[in-house]
């Protein structure tokens, strides 16, 4: 792999993929062992280049990593106290619908009910983790919602969607700020967090990778909601509204967004790639949903080129993505800026990849 060699976005997404496949058999990657989100986001990008490519290499190595953790009772270790254990069972669905074993249904059904006995705000809004008490994440919307929508979908369990529905309206409601149209971190109902505004309840920032999570769930709440179905048209207008807002923020030199995203200008804040990976695909899905113009599709442009142009190579050739922030809860400015970084951290990869095969369907509009 060398980026001073033109590659399209597939066969980026291709070098990503294959260079993590060299690097870790699939029960290895990190954290080794777990069902995990940061496995879980890098396999549904995986997921993504299979179902563009058909190279089924990339689907048995999926079925591995879910059959190393799942019994044939459909039985497996999650934790069940947080929202982000319920994302990687996106990857049961094509599982279930493609074979002939119940045990990736019984394990989609065990994850379902984590919906049932998850804390909640007074309105109905998810804690994060149970630890985070009547807190609300960005991260949340992705990690639980795309999910109950494609259960409904697959299983005929339609009542998840208002659920989902109401989980981004409270989000919208409580955390986004009406004059830069981006949505802070976190909301604290009870308003106790250290971090919390006495009045809002919100957290002070806006981090880059909640906010792509945010965006990322949206798009994909599109792909499960059909034409003229409740709630379509509201989030295709929150879709056009948060891009249009996130485009203002892009580095000009760059192409890329930072960690703070509204604070560019102050010398201790830094360009982040798993950001610019989930805010290219949105930026993407929302102008080939028709719901954006040209300027946003040159800005996913402009933040592509960035990210191959940051990426870097190991002795072997590898694909390596630098500057991969680390997991990080809310705080103050000084929380996400001061974070450390890693590279090819799963979840930067995986958005990386998700940005290759979305960006990959535009080639042909982008000239």
């Amino acid at each position: 792999m060398r980026n001073d060699v033109k590659m399209t976005p597939i066969e980026w997404a291709r070098a990503a993929s294959d260079s993590l496949m060299d690097t870790y058999l699939p029960e290895k990657l990190p954290p080794a062992g777990r069902w995990h989100y940061h496995q879980g986001v890098f396999l549904c990008g995986m997921e993504m280049l299979w179902q563009a490519e058909g190279d089924d290499r990339y689907a048995a190595y999926i079925k591995r990593y879910v059959d190393k953790l799942v019994d044939e009772c459909g039985n497996f270790d999650f934790a069940r106290d947080e929202l982000d254990a319920i994302q990687v069972g996106l990857l049961l669905f094509r599982l279930d619908e493609q074979g002939d074993e119940r045990k990736y249904r019984i394990a989609a059904e065990k994850l379902r009910g984590l919906f049932e006995t998850l804390h909640r705000t007074s309105e109905g809004g998810f804690w994060h983790k149970d630890k985070y008490a009547y807190n609300m994440w960005l991260d949340g919307l992705y990690m639980g919602g795309v999910f109950a929508l494609k259960y409904a979908n697959a299983y005929g369990d339609i009542g998840l969607r208002e659920m989902v529905l109401h989980q981004e309206r409270l989000m919208r409601r409580y955390m986004r700020d009406e004059k830069t149209g981006l949505l802070y971190h976190a909301w604290d109902e009870s308003k106790q967090m250290p971090w919390a505004d006495p009045e809002t309840g919100c957290s002070p920032e806006f981090w880059g990778r909640s906010l792509g999570w945010y965006g990322l769930a949206v798009a994909q709440f599109l792909d499960e909601i059909a034409e003229g179905e409740a709630g379509r048209a509201e989030l295709e207008a929150v879709l056009a509204e948060f891009s249009q807002s996130l485009i203002k923020y892009q580095d000009g030199e760059s192409g890329l967004w930072y960690q703070v995203v509204d604070k560019g200008h102050l010398a201790d804040n830094w360009l982040e790639t798993s950001c610019t990976c989930l805010f290219v695909y949105t930026l993407a899905r929302a102008y080939k949903l028709g719901l954006v113009g040209d300027e946003c599709l040159d800005a996913a442009r402009r933040g592509f080129e960035g990210l191959v142009r940051v990426v870097q190579a190991d002795e072997q050739g590898r694909f390596i993505l630098p500057d991969i922030c680390i997991g990080t809860s809310a705080g103050d400015y000084e929380n996400y800026v001061t974070r450390p970084t890693s590279q090819n951290d799963l979840h930067g990869v995986g958005a990386f990849i998700m940005a290759c095969v979305e960006m990959e369907s535009l080639v042909d509009r982008m000239g």
